[in-house]
């Protein structure tokens, strides 16, 4: 979500060791892990489950029915006061390609907080180790008014944070900062895996990854979760390899979001701005490890037998709550 977080045989660290360096405790939740297999394991014979969409509904209440939640309460991150919710995300026409839609997040700023309004869309909370792939345009300006704040625009998976530090908090983002932020003017993206944090006073602990560059327009990232460790990859290429203790340790609901970072709009600047974000597909494969000429493949058959969706994800039991509000 937020920066608020060859092959070899790797075993994760115990949840002990991972618990003892926050609060000195550990989650009983026992989940079906990668773990103890080689990072590059087989897939299983039979689909241990594949989440796909194409974003070809044709309205938001299809969406919600598809199991997305549009984020309408206001919260951590992005402008303190700031709303979110009706508005913010569409599906629109592709303009490249009159037979395919796209999922279209926007966010707007006047520099005020009433003025502003983010974006966020989230799936249910039962996504844990696999591969994670989206394609994602991204912006460098405005649709409309002067360039220069700082947003954040991206794809996710994350648990919720029960409280500062909490030992259980999971998540692993890809994050696009066109106009820079945190004290960085430079234009970047983040590959980021987190092992907790506390908001209020601000301490993280995580593992970032920045390469340095305009990622404006269309991109496919993917992500591969396993054996204690977590891979990125844009467009095909490993950019990054993280591990330890910032490996997720619960599951976590699927995002985007697209928001302005808290001191980062234009000062004294009223005119109003619009950033946009759009979505051409998003995809996950449960307990597989898939390359990305793989992932490329299964999402291309998808589409060949006009599979607009799937979600074949077995729900965690009891189902978990997802709250969309992180």
């Amino acid at each position: 979500m937020t920066a608020m977080r060859q092959v070899k045989a790797w075993w994760a660290l115990p949840c002990a060791l991972a618990c003892a360096l926050v609060l000195g405790g550990c989650s009983s939740m026992k989940l079906p892990s990668l773990s103890s297999l080689p990072f590059t394991s087989p897939p299983p014979a039979a689909d241990a489950g594949t989440f796909f969409d194409d974003f070809s509904h044709g309205d938001t209440a299809a969406l919600a029915r598809a199991g997305w939640i549009i984020r309408d309460k206001k919260g951590h991150p992005g402008i303190e006061g700031a709303n979110w919710g009706p508005g913010t995300i569409t599906l629109v026409p592709d303009p490249a390609d009159a037979s395919n839609r796209l999922l279209r997040l926007r966010a707007r700023t006047d520099g005020t907080p009433e003025g502003t309004s983010h974006a966020q869309l989230c799936q249910a909370r039962k996504f844990y180790e696999g591969t994670y792939a989206a394609r994602i345009r991204f912006n460098d300006k405005p649709l409309i008014g002067p360039d220069g704040d700082v947003v954040v625009e991206t794809f996710y998976v994350v648990s919720p944070l029960r409280f500062d530090f909490d030992p259980e908090y999971s998540e692993l983002d890809w994050e696009y900062l066109p106009n820079g932020g945190w004290g960085n003017s430079k234009t970047r993206i983040y590959g980021v895996t987190w092992q907790t944090v506390s908001l209020h006073p601000w301490k993280a602990y995580n593992q970032p990854h920045e390469s340095f560059r305009s990622v404006e327009g269309w991109h496919v990232l993917m992500m591969q979760v396993a054996a204690g460790k977590t891979r990125f990859y844009l467009d095909g290429v490993q950019l990054d390899e993280h591990g330890g203790r910032n490996y997720p340790a619960v599951p976590m609901s699927l995002n985007f979001n697209l928001w302005f970072s808290p001191g980062g709009l234009l000062p004294n600047e009223k005119a109003q701005r619009v950033y946009e974000q759009d979505v051409d597909w998003v995809f996950h494969a449960r307990n597989r490890l898939l390359s990305p000429a793989e992932v490329s493949a299964e999402v291309e058959k998808l589409r060949e037998a006009r599979t607009s969706f799937k979600d074949s994800v077995p729900a965690m039991n009891p189902p978990l709550a997802s709250t969309c509000d992180f």
